[in-house]
């Protein structure tokens, strides 16, 4: 074949593009457990850190923590009732739920222990301004007050909407908020507000970013994907 013929060009170019294409997949596949790992980390960090636990801690003491810490990753129903028993350290069950297994209606509840008292940790999604934010809300074992909160976003504007996950101090607020309002135990009262008028219940916003700290309080009010679908657990005994 003459090689400066386009039949020539076109079965190089053809012959290329199938080599970098298989070499890029079996990168990919080779890479793809290291990345899982990598991604199951990082999400135990989020509800270790919403426990309260050292933000400085090494991969090694995290894994360490999981499996102390994590008494059973369950998934439970709207009714409060256990649908899948997770186990101690487990990431198996409640663990492997994403948003769209929240807005389904399945819902992973992390029963803990920190110091020998009981917590739990309640994961929420939700939209932010660019993009969507999501979070981990430790409550205490009354099932009325928070323990401690996290949350994480994929694209806010640093130093606005991003203070959601880069200010502890801010995430330090919710300790010990109350999740409802009074005597009214059907409706999540936790909320992020720009003037705080209970200081029981509420936050301040994350200054310059309305529509983000509207996002959290959305993940704590909304039906589905929030904290309001886990009201029966939160009242049950």
């Amino acid at each position: 074949m003459k090689t400066n013929s386009n039949s020539y060009t076109i079965i190089y170019s053809a012959i290329l593009v199938l080599i970098v294409a298989f070499l890029l997949a079996f990168v990919f596949q080779a890479l793809k457990p290291m990345q899982d790992a990598n991604v199951q980390l990082d999400q135990q960090k989020q509800i270790l850190f919403a426990l309260n636990q050292n933000r400085d801690m090494t991969n090694e003491e995290a894994v360490k923590l999981w499996k102390q810490i994590i008494v059973a990753d369950d998934i439970i129903d709207a009714n409060g009732k256990v649908v899948k028993a997770g186990k101690q350290g487990g990431v198996d069950a409640g663990f492997k739920l994403n948003s769209k297994d929240a807005k389904e209606g399945k819902l992973a509840l992390f029963r803990c222990k920190v110091n020998g008292e009981d917590k739990y940790v309640i994961p929420v999604y939700g939209n932010g301004l660019w993009g969507p934010i999501n979070g981990f809300i430790a409550i205490n074992g009354d099932k009325k007050t928070v323990f401690g909160a996290y949350f994480n976003h994929e694209s806010e504007t640093a130093g606005l909407g991003a203070e959601i996950k880069d200010n502890k101090a801010w995430q330090d607020l919710f300790k010990g908020k109350h999740l409802f309002s009074g005597n009214d135990t059907k409706k999540i009262a936790l909320s992020v507000e720009k003037k705080v008028e209970d200081p029981s219940t509420q936050v301040d916003a994350v200054t310059g970013a309305t529509l983000t700290s509207n996002g959290v309080t959305e993940m704590f009010h909304a039906d589905k994907g929030g904290l309001q679908p886990y009201v029966k657990f939160l009242n049950s005994k």
